[in-house]
């Protein structure tokens, strides 16, 4: 489906929606659903471009956390909530990335049972070699937004971001 199409369901299902279950605030909901299409739409963009480079989304931009890294490491925890995926999904990712060679697994300084996550001379070579391939697709995936509205989507994501946080202590 379309995002266009998944648009559509939106608006055909809202007002079904808000009379099955009036208890739901409507257009908190309405949001909800639209950054989790568009969240959808983003991935379902880039599995194509990492696929043909022989990456993951989550993979590639594992890499990149590390490579821009002040510390040269990170925890599996703090990979996958700057990732933005679950802890599974990012174990996963790393046992992958491990196989590869891109990143090895060291115990951490302080408490030997953590682990943190090391990139690699391949791994850095690799999102080096890779990035020019992918500067493109990003761009694109925005292409029809102009910089203003781009520059509005970034404010009022990063106030989104805020606003789950703060919602979860309320």
């Amino acid at each position: 489906m379309r995002g266009i199409e998944r648009l559509r369901s939106v608006e055909r299902s809202t007002e079904p929606l808000a009379k099955a279950l009036p208890e739901l605030p409507k257009q908190q909901t309405i949001l909800v659903r639209l950054v989790r299409i568009a969240a959808y739409g983003l991935g379902d963009f880039f599995t194509g471009v990492f696929s043909e480079l022989g990456l993951t989304e989550h993979s590639y931009h594992a890499l990149c956390v590390l490579v821009s890294s002040d510390k040269g490491h990170a925890s599996p925890s703090e990979l996958s909530e700057l990732v933005g995926t679950s802890r599974p999904s990012m174990s996963r990712v790393l046992v992958d990335l491990e196989k590869e060679g891109y990143v090895r697994r060291e115990a951490g300084a302080l408490d030997g049972r953590r682990s943190v996550i090391v990139l690699t001379k391949r791994g850095r070579d690799v999102v080096n070699k890779l990035t020019p391939s992918i500067a493109d697709p990003v761009a694109n995936a925005f292409a029809d937004l102009d910089s203003d509205e781009q520059a509005v989507l970034d404010k009022l994501l990063r106030k989104a971001i805020v606003s789950f946080d703060e919602a979860k202590y309320r």
